[in-house]
């Protein structure tokens, strides 16, 4: 893939998950930060060399134990709608302004050849998803670059049985990082991750032009 193709599917990408940041924001306060001083994420990593058996065997273990039982599939193209309703629920409050995805650019998202969308079921309904991708020259670094579980099952282990299965994906591609960004402001989602052994490596501020915002 090209570098240019690969910009616009980081900024593709990046605006499908910049809804997640605007639970304690208003429209006008995003745009405004933006424009301005930027947001900035917090850039995690996990070497895969850190990911003892004993830390799979404990994961794998409270996965098995998650009485969800949750059932993980691959999304198809038929799937996107299921995933575009699970993004605009996954963090939906009664008061809070967000940016609903369009199917297209959902598509788009999907068609990439090295992104992948995982899709946990729960009592026979979708209830959360993850999108994966690779990069670097050689696929060697796996991005976790979105995770989302609607309000229903949050806070019930659904997320860590979705990661599971994440890492699952990536150790069969051999990936030898995990890595993800976490808005600076999302203090629960830097909680959980860094709970599983991510570590910061750094930070990197993100502007308007740096996002690939559905008009």
């Amino acid at each position: 893939m090209t570098e240019s193709k690969i910009s616009l599917k980081k900024r593709k990408v990046r605006s499908f998950m910049l809804a997640f940041e605007k639970k304690d924001k208003t429209e006008d306060e995003i745009e405004n930060e933006l424009a301005t001083t930027g947001m900035e994420y917090i850039q995690m990593k996990l070497p895969v060399a850190k990911i003892t058996p004993e830390v799979e065997e404990m994961l794998t273990e409270k996965v098995e134990h998650n009485i969800l039982r949750a059932k993980i599939r691959e999304a198809k193209v038929e799937d996107l709608e299921s995933v575009r309703a699970l993004y605009n629920r996954s963090w939906m409050t009664s008061n809070t302004p967000y940016s609903s995805i369009t199917l297209n650019s959902l598509k788009t998202i999907y068609e990439y050849p090295e992104t992948i969308i995982l899709i946990a079921r729960v009592y026979g309904s979708d209830a959360a998803f993850v999108i994966l991708d690779c990069e670097g020259p050689k696929n060697e670094y796996g991005i976790i670059a979105g995770l989302g579980v609607i309000p229903r099952f949050q806070r019930k282990g659904l997320g860590t049985v979705i990661g599971m299965a994440a890492w699952n994906y990536f150790k069969k591609k051999g990936v030898k990082e995990l890595r993800c960004e976490v808005y600076k402001d999302n203090i629960v989602s830097y909680n959980f991750i860094k709970s599983i052994g991510f570590e910061e490596f750094g930070r990197k501020v993100y502007k308007s032009e740096d996002f690939d915002i559905d008009s």
